[in-house]
């Protein structure tokens, strides 16, 4: 059994980990729930029992064994080494320390090696933007048959990934709007509502978002592909908390839509959705909620011989997050 810690454990991803932690039987002896100090005092509920809130300090990491950081990049990069000294693994969900070559970025399912490494067990995991971790699920088994050239991601990223505020925002402007009310935005630029519009992350230099450049970069790191050659557009959609993708994806050598599809049947985390005669395919309904990976529409690209098409919806809460930080922290405690 073992103490953990949840920093963040008042937001949408740290209700998502207590939910996890509690639906896989996680050994956690005594829950640690870290958040600032307007929160303090307020409880959040573990196995039934309501856990006092506590504000985030050095002084909460004493006698830790897991702490998982769901606060945003500055309070990981203030707190995470003050975890490590104190004994702790920490599992980051923040952007933080994702490309740091000193720091494994990891989807069990995918690189569970770089939990290995031959310098010993790492003390500190990050865990990858939620569409990089959805869509290298989906990926890595294509990639087993054949190494991929060239990715086209177009992204379909729901309210969810811009946090708990921005779920209730899109239930209140959708009210609104069918209630005949004004519909203006309170968390995001843009009405969300009925529409649609570039993900809200700041333009960089190359005229790509941060979101974008993350997914580009994060792929590259989590299949050992530095030199991939990916193109990502990312775009807000009003769907509460399961992301979707569109991918391209074009292989070294033709490999054919039956070989794909039963490479995906076969993968941990993946769930195959590809009915024609009933047009069902990948929806973020069905994703939202479950754990796996939702893939479908495979089929070949008629422009490219080398090339496939396929559509993905994952829970960005879950497999997205907290999921899998939980599933890393289960490979860390292994044989401890």
């Amino acid at each position: 059994m073992v103490t953990v810690a949840i920093v963040g454990a008042t937001g949408a991803v740290g209700a998502e980990l207590l939910s996890v932690l509690e639906k896989r039987n996680f050994p956690v002896d005594r829950l640690v729930p870290l958040a600032s100090a307007r929160s303090e005092g307020t409880t959040v509920t573990f196995r039934g029992q309501p856990v006092t809130v506590r504000a985030l300090s050095a002084e909460a990491f004493a006698g830790v064994d897991v702490a998982f950081f769901s606060a945003g990049a500055g309070r990981s990069r203030e707190f995470a080494a003050i975890a490590q000294a104190a004994g702790a693994f920490v599992v980051d969900n923040s952007s933080a320390f994702r490309m740091d070559d000193n720091v494994p970025l990891v989807v069990p399912e995918v690189n569970p090696e770089a939990l290995h490494p031959a310098s010993g067990k790492p003390t500190l995991v990050a865990n990858p933007n939620c569409v990089a971790a959805i869509l290298t699920v989906a990926l890595a088994p294509i990639e087993r048959l054949s190494p991929i050239r060239r990715l086209v991601v177009s992204t379909y990223q729901s309210a969810s990934g811009a946090g708990a505020r921005a779920m209730e925002d899109l239930q209140v402007q959708t009210r609104d709007f069918l209630e005949g009310r004004p519909v203006i935005p309170r968390v995001l630029k843009h009405p969300f509502a009925f529409n649609l519009f570039s993900h809200d992350s700041a333009m960089e230099a190359n005229g790509y978002n941060g979101e974008e450049n993350k997914v580009v970069n994060e792929l590259r790191k989590i299949l050992g592909r530095p030199d991939l050659a990916v193109s990502v557009t990312s775009v807000r959609v009003p769907v509460l908390r399961a992301h979707s993708a569109s991918v391209n994806v074009e292989l070294a050598e033709p490999i054919s839509v039956e070989a794909v599809r039963a490479a995906l049947s076969a993968a941990a985390g993946v769930r195959v959705v590809d009915d024609p005669e009933k047009n069902h395919y990948p929806m973020p309904v069905e994703a939202s909620g479950a754990d796996d990976v939702l893939v479908g529409r495979i089929r070949r690209d008629p422009s490219h011989p080398n090339a496939l098409n396929l559509f993905i919806s994952g829970d960005q809460l879950l497999k997205g997050a907290a999921l899998n930080a939980v599933q890393i922290a289960e490979a860390l405690l292994a044989n401890c």
